[in-house]
């Protein structure tokens, strides 16, 4: 199993469930509103830009392309360099190049500039944010998980509730230059959602055993038990069938995924409506998404529901897609009212649990590899579902077909999501905290029996040993072991743990 190369205490401390994991909850809320909302929010000065550099709107739309691009195909990047380093130092980098390249974009003197600094510079960053921040969430919480990712993801609308008005307000007091500069000093503030990622330790008692241990065997001992360099991308997640499964569902899903967000406000003035009325509908979309993620990730962490959290994503793909069928329907503005409210419940119950599914998948070790896999193959979906969606309008001049091509694919991944994991997948445990029981009382028998052998061979080497003090060392060995493990401690230094 890939291991994190630093951060080597997380693997094997229980996650608080609280605590210290409040602070990092709060740390992944704004960092997701950040990601996922600049790209958007970006596209307030688009108008502005379109008049400084004398270019058309598919050529600035690009900006908020290449912020996705590199968010999304970054990931094998993002793991390797949080396999190597930890999550934190990621994170502080990533910050100050977010913050770099909104600043340079500024000075821009053409749009290709803007595309290497506010694209390319300000996107590594937020992905150098974004993808450590859910694997900090994954490691601080074990049974609130759903609740936390729930939680998490609404910082998506509520961020693009905030930043779009203020790029507006920018835009008006400051211009595009003004607005670019001080953009980039508020995503300074990922620095200090970077601080607040303290790495987990062993308790310290633990600690106190583990020297002991050294000393006791020796410097020979030391060496036989000396771990294999842990891998900085770990690709056995493709033996996973089930981290299969959810690759191909997940890329399906969003090329369709996007696409209505993205059409509806074009829609609504296609059918006769004011500019001002049918960008109401975004903020309709928006304030239900908010409270539908939290909602979303309540319910999916239910003792009956969370063992089938990937049969409740699958309902969700179905739901938010059979919406988007039902909304190519729509004729006048009440249709469309309707069409964002279920749509920005069903948008959220997917961003909610989009996440948490990867994490039930492949678990703790290996999600800081799963993940950055996963975002490379939604990448190349994302650049090809919403240019691939405007195609399809140029070619028909009819909204409709849009949306019950967005709808089809999201559909067809729920489809492909229930129906593999059903056939394929053999059941697993009931709970995952009773497959973490399972795979502890397995690693205490291996112990019990390498301990063993180790007494038998100290009995060839020195002669014969009582039976009697091998049964009480094989017993209190095996008492040790089924003390219950207590919560990891915060490392008090800002290094990232050893």
């Amino acid at each position: 199993m890939g291991g994190v190369a630093v951060d080597v205490g997380a693997g094997g401390v229980k996650a608080p469930d609280g605590g210290w994991g409040w602070a990092v909850l709060a740390g992944c809320f704004v960092i997701t509103g950040f990601s996922y909302a600049f790209p958007k929010a970006v596209s307030v000065f688009f108008k502005e830009l379109i008049r400084e550099f004398g270019v058309g709107y598919s050529d600035t739309a690009w900006i908020s392309s290449i912020l996705l691009a590199m968010l999304y195909g970054t990931g094998p990047l993002c793991s390797v360099l949080v396999n190597r380093f930890g999550c934190r130092p990621v994170m502080m980098v990533g910050g100050l190049f977010a913050s770099l390249g909104m600043i340079l974009a500024s000075f821009s003197t053409s749009i290709i500039h803007i595309y290497l600094s506010a694209g390319v510079v300000t996107g590594l960053g937020l992905a150098l944010n974004f993808q450590p921040s859910l694997i900090m969430l994954n490691r601080y919480f074990s049974e609130k998980r759903p609740l936390a990712n729930g939680l998490s993801a609404a910082g998506s609308p509520v961020a693009l509730c905030c930043l779009s008005p203020l790029g507006q307000v920018l835009q008006y007091q400051y211009g595009w230059r003004g607005g670019f500069l001080i953009l980039g000093g508020i995503l300074l503030n990922c620095c200090v959602c970077a601080a607040l990622m303290k790495p987990l330790v062993p308790p310290k008692a633990l600690k106190a055993a583990d020297l002991e241990q050294d000393k006791e065997e020796g410097t020979e001992g030391a060496e036989k038990k000396k771990q294999p360099k842990a891998k900085l991308l770990d690709f056995s997640v493709f033996k996973d069938c089930g981290f299969l499964i959810y690759t191909v569902a997940a890329s399906i899903m969003v090329l369709g995924l996007f696409v209505p967000p993205v059409f509806v406000v074009s829609y609504a003035k296609e059918l006769g409506n004011e500019d001002t009325k049918s960008a109401l509908l975004l903020t309709i979309l928006g304030f239900i998404d908010i409270f539908a993620r939290p909602t979303c990730g309540v319910i999916a962490g239910l003792k009956w529901v969370r063992p089938r959290c990937v049969y409740l994503f699958s309902f969700a793909l179905i739901f938010n897609g059979t919406t988007d069928l039902i909304g190519s329907q729509a004729k006048d503005y009440a249709s469309l009212v309707v069409f964002c409210i279920f749509f920005g419940v069903s948008y959220g119950m997917v961003g909610a649990l989009q996440f948490e599914v990867l994490m039930t998948i492949v678990g703790t070790e290996k999600f800081s590899s799963a993940i950055g896999l996963v975002l490379l193959m939604e990448a190349i979906c994302v650049l090809v579902g919403p240019p691939g969606a405007g195609r399809l309008l140029d070619a028909t001049k009819n909204y409709m077909y849009v949306f019950l091509l967005a709808g089809s694919e999201v559909v067809l991944s729920a489809v492909v999501l229930a129906t593999c994991n059903f056939l394929f997948i053999r059941k697993k445990s009931s709970t995952p905290e009773k497959g973490a029981r399972e795979e502890q009382e397995k690693e205490k028998k291996e112990m019990i029996k390498e301990f063993k052998e180790e007494r038998g061979t100290d009995k060839e080497k020195v002669g014969e040993v009582r039976p009697e003090s091998l049964t009480v060392d094989s017993q209190e060995v095996e008492r040790f072991l089924k003390e219950p493990q207590q919560n990891g401690d915060m490392a008090t230094s800002p290094e990232t743990c050893l």
